[in-house]
């Protein structure tokens, strides 16, 4: 059965408001609106199992905005993760493991790479981490085999939503823009010119990029993440190559159809997960978010 329950108090400009529903339904209260504002105290807003939980206070961050997260399975544990092949024009600093599949040992170039005795790996001191191929020992190659193909599936994902809350947002030049939480959608290429782009929200909010043909970060430019907004809940989505010009920083993950360039001095929070090939020159720092 479903009930309710609505109690106010009036206490001069300030109304002190309590709505129940019971059982697994709506419950509102107390709410305080007064000069200040509204305010809710503790036990927020609940809405049903799985809906809107605002909790003690109706703290920032309590509700997640944009569309749902997109799922990277396995290919989440690399920092970069290509078809055919990741190069560096040393000196590279990559945090994270790498890796390339279904291509062997061969793909990874400029890396003076170092097969550990295990087989299953190499290291190299461009990389925090350990790069991972094809050609290695089991179980690496089953591993890279479920990893891309979990990276496939992400990018179907990303690219497969409906109902953007976006569409050719600023032409798709993001320069100078503050974009918050939402599925955006562009039918063309889209660029970030070096005035750079906020990207605003909280820890729980999540943003996807669906991007027709080309993603470029222009030299210098900067994605701004501001509110605790986090680089794992932020996805480009690009169906052609994607390129951050020299000096350039990205904050997120870019799910690549075909290749990612990072060009000198570049850096980047976040992961590479190309479809074809990755290209770092001299990259300051690639971090795993």
């Amino acid at each position: 059965m479903f009930s309710t329950a609505l109690n106010a108090i009036s206490l001069g400009l300030l109304a002190v408001v309590s709505v129940v529903a019971a059982p697994g339904g709506i419950s509102i209260g107390p709410i305080s609106v007064g000069p200040g504002g509204i305010s809710l105290g503790p036990g927020g807003i609940s809405i049903g199992p799985g809906g809107i939980n605002l909790g003690p206070g109706g703290g920032p961050g309590a509700i997640n905005l944009g569309p749902a997260a997109v799922n990277l399975g396995t290919a989440g544990n690399y920092a970069i993760l290509a078809k055919s092949g990741i190069s560096t024009v040393p000196q590279s600093s990559i945090i994270g493991s790498i890796g390339v599949s279904p291509i062997s040992t061969t793909a990874f170039t400029g890396f003076s790479d170092t097969l550990d005795s295990s087989g299953k790996f190499a290291t190299s001191n461009q990389v925090v981490g350990e790069l991972f191929a094809a050609s290695f020992a089991a179980p690496t190659p089953t591993t890279l085999t479920t990893a891309v193909s979990d990276m496939q599936t992400a990018f179907n994902d990303a690219t497969g939503r409906v109902t953007p809350d976006f569409t050719n947002l600023g032409s798709g030049e993001l320069g100078g823009l503050v974009l918050t939480p939402g599925l955006y959608k562009w039918t063309g290429g889209v660029s970030v010119n070096s005035t750079g782009v906020t990207i605003s929200g909280t820890p729980l909010d999540h943003f996807i990029f669906q991007i027709a043909t080309t993603l470029g970060f222009a030299a210098a430019s900067r994605v701004t993440l501001v509110g605790g907004v986090l680089a794992s809940n932020i996805v480009w989505a690009a169906a052609s190559v994607v390129t951050a010009g020299a000096g350039s920083h990205i904050e997120g993950i870019v799910l690549g159809k075909t290749a990612v360039t990072l060009e000198t001095g570049a850096t980047m929070n976040g992961r590479i997960l190309a479809q074809t090939f990755v290209a770092l020159q001299s990259v300051r720092k690639c971090l795993l978010s």
